[in-house]
C-alpha cells in the first residue's frame, strides 16, 4: 500500500502532518517533500499532509497479516528489546471549565481509517453501496474489534465518514441503509464506552461536471452550504438523543482541492477567501446542529481550521464559530510531525528514521506545535484535539517510533490536549497500521502503552 506524499504547509514552516484521514485517491501525486515544501521559514509552509490511504485496490494482504503477527509474536518472546523512555514535560495550568476537563476525558483515541470514509469507488453502485466499508481496508467492522480496541486503553473512536456516494443527487436525502450502518458501529462504540467522532470526510470535492459537494471558494459557496447543511440537519438529526459520548464534527481538512495551494495557506486573495469561507461553513454547521435540538443543544461539536493544519489554526483569519450555548465547542487539528520523520516513507528525501527526545531537532516543531495551540486556545478556555496523529512505520526504526509516540502525547497532553491516532489498516513500511483488524489483535503494543503511559 502507498500513502500519500502530499505535503499540507502553514505558516511557521513546521512540517505537521495534516490527518491520514484525508485526502482521496485522485490526490494521490507522487510529489516528493523536497519539491512539495517551501524552504524552512518561507512564508505559506502549512504543518498538514496527507497519510491517507485511499486506494481501493491497496488492501492489506495476507503475507503483511502474517508478517504482522510474526513481528508480535517475536517481540513477546524477548527477541527485541525495547523500552518506553522516561518524559518529563512540566504540565501547564488548565482553565478550570468543563469542557476542558471533557477533552481530558477523552484521553487517548483511535480512528477507524479507511472505512466509511471510502469514496467514489466505481465498481460500487447503491445496490451494493455497503461495500464501501471494506473497500479501502478489506474488512468489515465487528463489535469484537471494537471490543479490543478498548481493553488495550483506548477511550474515544472517530469514525470518519463520507456521505456523498450515499443520497440522491439534487436534494442530498442520504440512504437509509447507509445511515443505519454507521449508527450501528455509533451504537457499538458507545455501548463499549468509547467517546465517539463522526464527521463529514471526503466529501471536498468538484465533480467534471463542475458540480460539487463542498468546496471552499466563494465560486462554490452557495453549493457547500446547501451540502453540509443538509448533511448535518439529517445526521444531526438522527443523533439528536445521544448523549455527550457522540461528538460531531464539521468537516475534514477543507481545503482548496487540486490547487497549488491544496496544502497552503498564504496571504493570496485565493487563499484568504478559503480560509473565509472555512470559518462561514463552519458556522453553518454550528448553527445546524443547535436547530435540531434534543441533545443536539448542547453536545459538544468541533471545527478545523483550513486543511486542519494547526498552523492554520492559530493564524488570525481563522475565526471559532459563535455558539449559542457556552464551553462546548471545540478545534480540531491534524499532525504528523515532524514530517520527514512521521510521515514521509524511506525513499522520500530528507526522509529519516530516527526520534531522539533529547534533540530540539527531533522535538521543537512537536513543542512549537502545543505550546502555540495552548496559548491560543486552551489558555483561554478553548479545548483542542488533535484528532489525527501518527508516524509511519520505517526499517529498523520501532524503538523511534515508540520514542515519537511518547513524546508527542506527553507534551500534547501537558498542554491540555488529546491526540488520536490514524489507523489505516496497513503494516508495511510507510504505513500507520497499528491494530490489526483481520486478526483482531494489535501487533504494536509498547506504542500503544507508550502513549497511554502519559495520557492521565
Amino acid at each position: 500500500m502507498r500513502i500519500k506524499r502530499y505535503v499540507a504547509m502553514a505558516l511557521c514552516a513546521s512540517l505537521a502532518l495534516s490527518a491520514t484521514g484525508c485526502g482521496r485517491a485522485a490526490d494521490n501525486k507522487e510529489t516528493t517533500a523536497a519539491e512539495a515544501l517551501p524552504a524552512n521559514g518561507e512564508e505559506g509552509a502549512l504543518t498538514s499532509a496527507n497519510a491517507e490511504n485511499t486506494q481501493a485496490q491497496q488492501v492489506t494482504t495476507e503475507s503483511t497479516l502474517e508478517k504482522s503477527e510474526e513481528e508480535t509474536t517475536s517481540t513477546e518472546k524477548g527477541k527485541f528489546e525495547y523500552e518506553i523512555p522516561e518524559v518529563s514535560i512540566e504540565k501547564k495550568e488548565l482553565p478550570d471549565e468543563e469542557d476542558i476537563q471533557f477533552v481530558q476525558d477523552l484521553k487517548l483515541g483511535w480512528n477507524l481509517g479507511n472505512t466509511f470514509d471510502a469514496a467514489d469507488v466505481r465498481s460500487i453502485t447503491a445496490e451494493n453501496e455497503l461495500d464501501y466499508e471494506s473497500t479501502w481496508n478489506g474488512v468489515v467492522t465487528t463489535p469484537e474489534m471494537l471490543d479490543t480496541i478498548k481493553a488495550a486503553g483506548f477511550d474515544t473512536i472517530r469514525i470518519p465518514v463520507s456521505w456523498h456516494n450515499h443520497m440522491t443527487e439534487d436534494d442530498y436525502v442520504i440512504s437509509e441503509v447507509w445511515m443505519d450502518r454507521v449508527a450501528e458501529v455509533v451504537d457499538w462504540a458507545i455501548d463499549d464506552g468509547f467517546y465517539v467522532i463522526i464527521n463529514i470526510h471526503h466529501d471536498n470535492t468538484i465533480e467534471e461536471n463542475s458540480n460539487c459537494f463542498f468546496y471552499p471558494s466563494s465560486e462554490y459557496y452557495e453549493q457547500s452550504e446547501k451540502y453540509v447543511t443538509a448533511v448535518w440537519t439529517q445526521v444531526a438529526e438522527r443523533f439528536k438523543d445521544y448523549d455527550e459520548h457522540l461528538i460531531f464534527e464539521s468537516l475534514n481538512e477543507p481545503r482548496l482541492v487540486g490547487t497549488s495551494l491544496e496544502w497552503m495557506i498564504n496571504n493570496s486573495e485565493m487563499s484568504l477567501d478559503a480560509m473565509d469561507c472555512i470559518n462561514k461553513l463552519n458556522q453553518v454547521f454550528v448553527d445546524v446542529v443547535r436547530a435540531t435540538g434534543g441533545n443536539n443543544a448542547t453536545r459538544y461539536i468541533t471545527v478545523p481550521g483550513y486543511a486542519a493544519s494547526w498552523d492554520a489554526a492559530v493564524n488570525d483569519n481563522f475565526k471559532v464559530p459563535e455558539d449559542t450555548v457556552e464551553n462546548r465547542l471545540l478545534v480540531t487539528v491534524h499532525a504528523y510531525i515532524p514530517y520527514f520523520f512521521a510521515l514521509a516513507d524511506e525513499s522520500t528525501k530528507g526522509s529519516v528514521s530516527d526520534f531522539d527526545i533529547n534533540s530540539s531537532d527531533s522535538t521543537g516543531e512537536i513543542d512549537r506545535m502545543c505550546e502555540a495551540l495552548y496559548d491560543k486556545f486552551v489558555s483561554k478556555g478553548c479545548p483542542v484535539i488533535i484528532d489525527e496523529m501518527g508516524a509511519v512505520s520505517k526499517t529498523d526504526n520501532f524503538q523511534d517510533r515508540i520514542n515519537w509516540a511518547t513524546y508527542y502525547v506527553a507534551k500534547a497532553r501537558a498542554n491540555g490536549i488529546t491526540c488520536l491516532w490514524w489507523d489505516n489498516n496497513s503494516f508495511d513500511n510507510g504505513q500507520l497500521g497499528l491494530f490489526n483488524r483481520r486478526l483482531n489483535k494489535i501487533p504494536f503494543k509498547l506504542l500503544v502503552e507508550a502513549m497511554l503511559k502519559y495520557c492521565e
